[in-house]
């Protein structure tokens, strides 16, 4: 019979329903308590075995807190000897076959390890298995050059944005921005070194904020926003703690706070303000001031955001987390203003357009930015072009893991039902009450 180390948890607890979804969800808060109390295995045995503070132990049981790091996961699963399978992870080592877990073995190479990683993300999302890529060493002594291979690693990582939701990404990103934090507490820094760290983890929190957001959870991107304007602010970094201001606009449930707050984003563009910077804070008051139903301010801040990518070409540096923001992408926020504003005859157009630069690649943004299409069809009386719209903003969120198309479209598809006798609607009625 194989080893069974003290704190294995018992195949029958293995099978039970509320254990299988902890562990899924990498609650292992509800997997110590449910191993307390079920197979009697006390939380300093569970400590001693995983490695862990008894303090976290209870605090992890109580509620508080989540394992959030890649690391951690591995080894508390393996001194519990979860099967891989049951927390996202491959074979392990210890469960007799399957592809081993120590991609540092030569014999492995290059091809078992991205099916290793693609095993992982397949059977519980990539958040479980991306941080495990490109992991750099951490020093006990942080050097600016340190702080500049993080923010590459942040850049490459920003680009799973792309074609995820937030919630495959929000794991990762919190991570990331929780393995800085850290940092910043264990290590030591020059002034200068520490000053560039604190600004990633401004922006690390913009990123995991983001993220938050985009998967539903609006408290942690509101606190992750708070800490990231905190960090700006110590920083000195006057471009994201503009763009903090930008994304806590978002936040705010008055229109009003809202533009107040975006407005102050944009006080802090200087002459040193990249222009992509520059462009972006203008377009979020945009829409700040579109939703609080003011066209004339809306209308000036886009002309800003538009005069603004206009000067980029010259600028020699845009920084990462707004290196995305083009003409396209003010185009969309242009036909979402107007959308807003209830002045379809501008927003169709501009938005029909952008939309031709989209492949179906990016889902989730696609989905969104029909959304506002169906939205403006229907304020025009186009009913058939809504229904359209809509029925392809439905197909393309299938699957992905954010909350914000659908919840776009349900206001359109209310207004559509009030439609059913044109055969387009039926349709698009019929497939989206299926699900």
């Amino acid at each position: 019979m194989p080893y069974q180390p003290p704190t294995a948890l018992p195949r029958e607890l293995l099978n039970a329903e509320e254990m299988q979804r902890a562990l899924a969800e990498h609650d292992f808060g509800t997997v110590f308590r449910l191993a307390r109390s079920r197979a009697r295995i006390p939380y300093a045995r569970i400590a001693e075995g995983c490695d862990l503070k008894p303090t976290r132990v209870g605090e992890l049981a109580r509620g508080e807190g989540r394992v959030t790091t890649f690391a951690k996961v591995v080894a508390i699963s393996d001194a519990l000897r979860v099967p891989g399978h049951m927390v996202g992870l491959a074979p392990r080592p210890w469960e007799g076959s399957g592809t081993p877990w120590n991609v540092n073995r030569p014999e492995t190479g290059t091809d078992v390890h991205r099916r290793t990683v693609l095993q992982a993300a397949t059977t519980a999302g990539l958040a479980a298995a991306l941080p495990v890529l490109h992991q750099p060493t951490v020093p006990t002594r942080v050097t600016p050059g340190y702080v500049d291979q993080l923010r590459r690693r942040t850049a490459r990582l920003r680009r799973l944005d792309e074609i995820l939701g937030g919630g495959d990404t929000y794991r990762v990103y919190l991570g990331e921005f929780q393995s800085t934090k850290a940092l910043l507490r264990d290590a030591t820094f020059t002034p200068e070194s520490r000053r560039r760290l604190v600004a990633l983890l401004a922006e690390q929190a913009q990123l995991a904020g983001w993220a938050a957001f985009d998967g539903g959870k609006q408290a942690d991107a509101e606190s992750l926003y708070q800490e990231s304007r905190a960090a700006a602010r110590e920083a000195e970094d006057g471009d994201l703690l503009g763009n903090a201001h930008a994304f806590l606009a978002y936040q705010a449930p008055n229109p009003q706070v809202a533009v107040e707050m975006a407005t102050t984003g944009c006080s802090n563009i200087t002459l040193q303000t990249p222009a992509g910077v520059r462009a972006l804070l203008h377009e979020r008051l945009a829409w700040a001031c579109a939703v609080a139903g003011l066209p004339t301010r809306t209308e000036q801040a886009l002309g800003a955001a538009r005069d603004a990518l206009s000067d980029r070409e010259r600028d020699e540096f845009q920084p990462d987390w707004a290196a995305w923001v083009d003409e396209t992408e003010l185009d969309i926020m242009t036909g979402r203003c107007w959308t807003e504003l209830r002045r379809p005859l501008r927003a169709v157009p501009v938005l029909l357009r952008a939309l031709d630069q989209y492949d179906d690649h990016h889902a989730r943004d696609k989905a969104l930015y029909l959304s506002w299409l169906a939205h403006s069809y229907m304020a025009a009386g186009e009913i058939e072009e809504a229904a359209a719209a809509t029925g392809r903003a439905w197909s393309l969120a299938s699957g992905v893991a954010s909350v914000r198309p659908r919840e776009r479209l349900v206001p359109v598809l209310k207004q559509l039902a009030e439609h059913r006798g044109v055969s387009a609607v039926r349709d698009v009625l019929q497939v989206t009450a299926a699900v």
